[in-house]
């Protein structure tokens, strides 16, 4: 069993990628909330920081939900006080600065599946699933952070009878971006990953964050909102690159200011 639950690496381009790794399953245990949440508050802290992909060091799962062995062990005193230090796991990955790419290789469930709707994108293989079980073992599941995702009926089928929903399914939703064969889910996040890197650092972080923000708003408060980011993006230089190498038909260079 690894010493730690995640690990994390930056290459050159400013992508960087954390690693979970808890054989056999990938199960979560308090100490894992802990660190990814710690893991994301200091990727927050690194202004070279342009995309983080998120994904499995195990070839069978991604996350398979929480350690039983734990939840067995655990009273409602207890339980009541892990409660904070799950939540703050999922907020951190949800309030990283810049864009996060699930690479969800196999099943994705209960902490596992939130993980993943914590992300901006999800790219998955075909042969993936995702769900939230805890029904089936004592316990309740993260419906409100599911409901982001999907219509209120599936959340309901997902908690109260605990089914596993494929790839396929969440992403005629619109809920994944990408479904490929498993080979190729790594792969197809890093492409994406480069593509969002290559973009304006100032204005990647600041659609992130707007997006957050509007996400809860009614539309009117929403979209005036976005404009006071528009009018503060076009306070850096890498704005104006930008419509200039589209007028120039020229790959833009930002510097970040």
């Amino acid at each position: 069993m690894s010493e730690h639950f995640c690990s994390f690496e930056m290459d050159e381009g400013g992508i960087g990628v954390v690693t979970f790794n808890r054989p056999p399953v990938n199960a979560m245990v308090e100490a894992s909330y802990a660190e990814v949440g710690r893991t994301f508050r200091e990727l927050a802290t690194m202004p070279e920081l342009r995309v983080v992909i998120l994904r499995s060091a195990l070839p069978r799962v991604f996350i398979a939900g929480r350690d039983i062995n734990e939840f067995l062990a655990m009273d409602q005193e207890k339980a009541t006080a892990r409660a904070p230090i799950v939540r703050e796991c999922f907020w951190a990955i949800y309030e990283c600065p810049v864009p996060t790419i699930a690479a969800v290789n196999g099943p994705a469930l209960g902490a596992g599946l939130l993980i993943a709707s914590m992300c901006d994108l999800i790219i998955a293989a075909d042969s993936a699933f995702f769900g939230l079980p805890e029904i089936n073992v004592g316990s309740l599941g993260g419906a409100r952070h599911v409901a982001r995702l999907v219509p209120q009926h599936m959340v309901r089928r997902m908690m109260l009878t605990g089914d596993r929903v494929s790839a396929a399914e969440l992403h005629r939703l619109g809920v994944i971006d990408r479904v490929v064969p498993k080979m190729l889910v790594e792969p197809t996040a890093r492409a994406r990953a480069k593509e969002i890197a290559a973009k304006s650092p100032v204005a990647i972080r600041l659609a992130k964050e707007v997006l957050n923000r509007i996400e809860f708003m009614d539309l009117r408060s929403g979209y005036e909102l976005e404009q006071t980011y528009t009018a503060r993006l076009m306070g850096f230089e890498d704005a104006k690159e930008a419509a200039r190498a589209f007028l120039e038909r020229r790959p833009p260079v930002f510097t970040g200011r």
